[in-house]
């Protein structure tokens, strides 16, 4: 009886029920709604629930049970959210679809990258200057002995996780090695687009680049120098603002994880004004049917 007019309190509020929280599912999450849209429009039997603020879309993507979710932009809602999606569901692997900035010269607006392993490298030290131009951090903080950006010095964080009663220090969150292989097995059979809907087209045909190094931080980067410190110095393919923050709470809870990254922009190494307004929806379709193609392979 109590189920009963729980049931119909939520109807009457206007909410859907509860979903069942036994059924093992894949998270599939991006940062922002058009990263999402081609992933929600294919969802079977799609039913949805909101928790905290965030909707949750569950069913089957590709014939495997899924639950999609929005992470939000930002290193802090990706971790309030991909644990959130960890404890509320019976999370069995994540997936992070969406755009980046591109980082490496050789890769170009449309290309969808799959990272190999995920660093926060805003996670910093902000040196004293001790002579014009020459910044050191103090004695007692651990940096990853990698050059600094000026005063910005980049430095390991301490992580917790099921694996260890120990804290440890990283810098490197490693994609899990089985999705890794299914997602270079199964790139070459995505159809990836040169033009959006509104035919803004590209010079290029796109393509998927499986390894490599991606990194997130809290900042929009949009600058040329520092999109080439970057690249010298942490061989990064992109930049984003979410996925190594989503990979740090995968590793904590012993989840494993992949993401796919297109380049909406080159993060400042483009010609005249950033690229994101006008590719921001092609990159983000690009980066699902690579998603979309790895889900079909998976098992």
């Amino acid at each position: 009886m109590r189920i009963v007019l729980l049931c119909l309190a939520l109807l009457l509020a206007g909410c859907a029920a509860p979903q069942p929280a036994d059924t093992p599912r894949i998270a599939v999450i991006s940062a922002f709604a058009p990263e999402l849209a081609l992933l929600e429009s294919k969802v079977v039997d799609a039913k949805k629930q909101t928790i905290n603020g965030v909707e949750f879309t569950t069913g089957t993507l590709q014939g495997k049970p899924v639950v999609l979710l929005l992470s939000g932009m930002s290193m802090v809602n990706a971790s309030m959210n991909t644990q959130l999606v960890i404890d509320r569901f019976k999370v069995s692997h994540i997936v992070f679809s969406g755009i980046a900035g591109g980082v490496n010269p050789a890769l170009k607006v449309g290309d969808v990258v799959v990272a190999q392993r995920w660093g926060e490298y805003l996670e910093a030290v902000m040196g004293r200057e001790v002579a014009p131009g020459r910044f050191v951090p103090p004695g007692f903080m651990p940096t990853l002995k990698k050059p600094g950006y000026g005063m910005i010095i980049p430095a390991p964080v301490g992580v917790r996780s099921a694996k260890s009663d120990k804290e440890e220090s990283k810098f490197w969150f490693e994609v899990d090695a089985k999705m890794f292989d299914v997602a270079r097995r199964s790139a070459e059979t995505a159809r990836l687009e040169r033009c959006d809907e509104e035919k803004h087209c590209l010079s290029h045909q796109p393509r998927v680049v499986v390894g490599g190094h991606g990194v997130s931080g809290q900042a929009f980067v949009d600058n040329a120098a520092f999109r080439e410190y970057t690249f010298n110095t942490f061989a990064a393919s992109v930049l984003d603002m979410e996925t190594a923050a989503t990979a740090h709470v995968a590793y904590a809870n012993g989840v494993p994880y992949i993401a796919f990254r297109s380049l909406s922009d080159l993060a400042g190494g483009g010609e005249g004004e950033n690229e994101i307004g006008t590719f921001f929806k092609l990159a983000a379709d690009n980066s699902a049917k690579v998603l979309l193609a790895f889900l079909a392979a998976w098992h």
